[in-house]
């Protein structure tokens, strides 16, 4: 009948063959989610903003390599109780904002010690690439496609990540190599995001809203870091 949407077929729904109370449902989850992460993204731009125009709090990060690399590890020790709790309010929140807090300081200081043109450029380029990769993502889930074959090979590229990232503290490397591990770890993240929110989109329990907030966030952070050693690298080696 004309103007009847039939989900079962794809049309109106999230994926082809959700049904219309699954629909309504999910959609009320993943609003929740991105209302979870537009907040963090808020504290963490307050917090990173205040870092860097505030010059006092950044000499004292950037001079004391013990407490900036405490910012540093802290977020990944908070990780195991935010999984442990993510379905325990209100805990769930208490360890993400912590979490939120520490990782917005690091951000602050990677800003104040770059040049404000590149933190900009940084940051438009991060902007275009997260609302275009999320339209896409959730216009390919649309159409029936899947990205959970990513996960593996998203894992391993993270690993060859890490491993080179800990090898640059030892060996660093020249402005040409930082560039070019800046856009390939840029393009992971990029990845990263579509999978994970391919995930929200239909794999993720309603319970998991907190860790669907924290793994979209660190796909953005870690975007915008790697686009940021991309660009400091290029004009580096300029």
């Amino acid at each position: 009948m004309k103007g009847v949407v039939d989900l079962e077929a794809g049309e109106g729904g999230l994926y082809p063959g959700i049904g219309y109370g699954e629909n309504e449902l999910r959609w009320g989850f993943i609003r929740k989610v991105y209302g979870i992460l537009t907040a963090q993204i808020l504290l963490t731009t307050i917090i990173s903003s205040f870092t860097v125009l505030y010059a006092p709090l950044n000499d004292t990060l950037t001079d004391s390599p013990g407490l900036l690399f405490a910012l540093a590890i802290l977020p990944l020790v908070l990780l195991c109780p935010l999984y442990l709790y993510r379905e325990r309010h209100p805990l769930n929140f208490v360890f993400l904002g912590l979490f939120t807090v520490c990782l917005s300081l690091t951000i602050g200081v990677a800003c104040a010690n770059t040049e404000g043109k590149i933190v900009l450029e940084a940051l438009i380029l991060t902007s275009a690439v997260v609302c275009s990769l999320t339209g896409y993502t959730f216009w390919a889930a649309k159409k029936g496609k899947d990205f959970s074959y990513l996960g593996p090979v998203l894992f391993a590229g993270l690993i060859v990540l890490l491993t080179t990232s800990f090898i640059q503290m030892f060996f660093p490397l020249g402005p040409t190599s930082v560039a070019i591990f800046g856009g390939l770890g840029a393009i992971l993240f990029a990845a990263y995001l579509v999978y994970d929110t391919d995930n929200l989109i239909k794999r993720h329990s309603y319970d998991d809203y907190i860790w669907a907030s924290v793994v979209l966030y660190l796909d953005i952070l870690n975007l915008f870091l790697s686009l940021l050693n991309m660009l400091k690298g290029m004009q580096s080696d300029g």
